[in-house]
């Protein structure tokens, strides 16, 4: 092992290990000097290495480095400083450890060459971001966190059979394409419902608005992007992904549009715009898969910088809905510059990130004529710049002031959004720094005249359709029905089924066992009375013949009791004569 082939996940897991022995003050700077110190060693990872690790009869690969894995392993190591930089002021233990397990499982994923690899950091992973969401201690996180914990446990069920399944097929571990069969199909299913597309959404949305304001950061970094990272990597050209993809982008832009929550906007965003990313997979050419982990690279930057905003709102006035919210302008600008470089960024707007990313895909598209899906996505767009770049900042900084006092924001926040930006505006400005990162060698030039006329026609007439109707516009309280209903509405005949009337069975059944062994121990203690008495019960059962009058009707074992001395006697000699037959014959 040396640093050209070193797993970074080890890294995060002992500083998860020895963060709790330090001094609560130095905890959030040892944070920051995890993921440098993982920086240093992934500066210094060499394409084409690989780390072997001997378990049982098989090698598993704990590391294998391309460019792929580097590409998601910088923006994922990027990630988790901005993150501990915005979170610097957070103090809890649990809220600390559990996202530096939930960063190192995310590139022990990215990394991971075999598949028992993959499984065993994908399930750190899994556990680890539900302690982000139950970290807030509220009712409706808890409940939360559990519909998270059941979709995820079976997700990786699913992932697991179809390892196994894959294993007895082919005698191999490694992760590399799959080319289909009902192995493939069930580690499809795990991939795409941690990428949350439709129908397998409903957790997303449902769980990621009630994490902290620091853990819904994290949160909306990581697991749908290592699930497109997986997908890049083992179905990368299936067609069935491009139009899930492409289906997935309106989808998402639909429901955001509809919700009051202003995280629970950003969670369907997340939905919309992985669904690029998933068509850009399914669509599997070189630049469409350099479109995809461009934009779940530059995704991963502006949609935490987004989630950094609203959280900073909800941290300094307790509220993250638009009908709570209002006339925070003068009060919090600072907020609102920082959260419109993200809106700007999502929305494809030149010189921001999204524009040199989300434009890749859309390209790719074209060039494999796919009018449909390029329709598709340009409504996403749309969609994505009216409702996050002009609706979310509009009912939140403006509209009607609500008289709010916010409470002061640790500078540690500001920070984290000020880098953030930077970075998303660098990438927009000089794209080469992004583009030098993907797998594939990158011939595309997202500043041509056509592509920056298109865009700003979109972008200019979405804006003034929202200018001539905003005065009609207000923030509703809204409930929606999502896919989630499926496991949210039948809870409680699942809860009687699974939960109580097991609890019953397993209660009769003890009452049954108890009420057995207390025969039994009777029987035990005069055997001889009750085999005789079953017999005259028996007899007259068959022979249909009625009992003397006055004769007991239930068992009186007492009336034939056989001393205690004789019974031993006959086992005696029935141990004697079973060790002389032995022996005899």
């Amino acid at each position: 092992m040396s640093m050209s082939n070193f797993p970074l996940a080890i890294i995060y897991i002992i500083g998860a290990a020895v963060l709790p022995l330090l001094p609560r003050q130095l905890r959030s700077a040892f944070c920051l000097l995890i993921s440098a110190t993982a920086f240093v060693f992934l500066i210094n990872l060499a394409t084409g290495a690989s780390l072997t690790f001997p378990f049982l009869n098989y090698e598993l690969v704990v590391c294998r480095v391309d460019r792929l894995s580097l590409a998601f392993g910088y923006v994922f190591v990027i990630m988790g400083f901005l993150g501990g930089v915005y979170g610097y002021h957070v103090k809890d233990t649990l809220q600390q450890v559990t996202a530096l397990l939930y960063v190192g499982s995310s590139l022990g994923v990215v990394f991971a060459g075999d598949l028992f690899t993959l499984l065993f950091f994908w399930e750190i992973m899994a556990v680890s971001s539900l302690f982000l969401i139950w970290a807030r201690r509220t009712r409706e996180a808890r409940k939360a966190g559990f519909r998270y914990l059941l979709v995820h446990a079976f997700g990786g069920s699913a992932l697991m059979a179809g390892i196994l399944l894959h294993f007895q097929q082919t005698g191999s571990l490694l992760f590399t394409h799959f080319e289909g069969g009902a192995a493939s199909y069930l580690i499809l299913l795990a991939f795409t419902l941690n990428a949350a597309v439709p129908p397998l959404n409903g957790w997303l949305p449902d769980s990621y608005p009630e994490g902290t304001v620091t853990g819904s950061v994290f949160l909306s970094a990581f697991t749908t992007k290592v699930a497109v990272y997986a997908l890049a990597r083992g179905f990368a050209g299936l067609e069935l992904l491009m139009w899930s993809g492409a289906v997935m982008a309106v989808y998402g832009v639909v429901f955001a549009f509809l919700a009051n929550d202003g995280r629970r906007l950003l969670s369907y965003h997340i939905i919309s715009q992985v669904g690029y990313m998933v068509c850009g997979v399914g669509i599997g050419t070189e630049i469409a898969v350099n479109g995809a982990t461009a934009h779940a690279f530059a995704h991963i930057l502006y949609k935490g910088l987004l989630f950094m905003g609203m959280g900073t709102v909800l941290y300094a006035t307790g509220r993250n809905k638009m009908t709570e919210l209002g006339g925070l302008f003068r009060k919090m600008w600072l907020t609102l510059i920082f959260f419109m470089v993200g809106a700007f960024s999502i929305s494809g707007v030149p010189l921001f990130s999204g524009f040199v990313s989300k434009s890749m895909v859309i390209y790719a598209a074209e060039m494999e004529h796919f009018g449909l899906v390029v329709l598709l996505l340009n409504l996403a767009s749309i969609g994505t710049f009216l409702s996050i770049g002009l609706k979310l900042p509009y009912f939140t900084w403006f509209s009607t002031d609500r008289n709010l006092k916010p409470e002061p924001v640790p500078m540690g926040m500001y920070i984290g959004m000020g880098l953030t930006s930077a970075i998303c505006i660098v990438i927009g400005v000089y794209p080469a720094l992004l583009y030098n990162l993907l797998p594939f060698a990158v011939h595309y030039q997202p500043y041509t005249a056509p592509h920056l006329i298109e865009s700003m026609q979109l972008l200019i007439f979405t804006g003034l359709a929202f200018w001539l109707v905003v005065k009609k516009l207000h923030a509703e309280a809204t409930i929606t029905l999502d896919t989630d209903w499926f496991y949210r509405r039948p809870s409680r005949l699942a809860f009687n089924v699974f939960s109580v009337s097991i609890c019953e069975l397993f209660g009769a059944i003890e009452r049954l066992s108890l009420r057995a062994a207390r025969y039994l121990v009777r029987v035990g203690a005069n055997p001889v009375g009750y085999s005789l008495e079953a017999a005259k019960n028996v007899s007259h059962t068959l022979l249909r013949t009625e009992k003397p009058a006055g004769e007991p009707s239930d068992f009186s074992p007492d009336r034939y009791r056989i001393p205690l001395g004789i019974m031993v006697l006959v086992v005696l000699l029935a141990l004697i004569v079973i060790l002389v037959w032995d022996f005899l014959f």
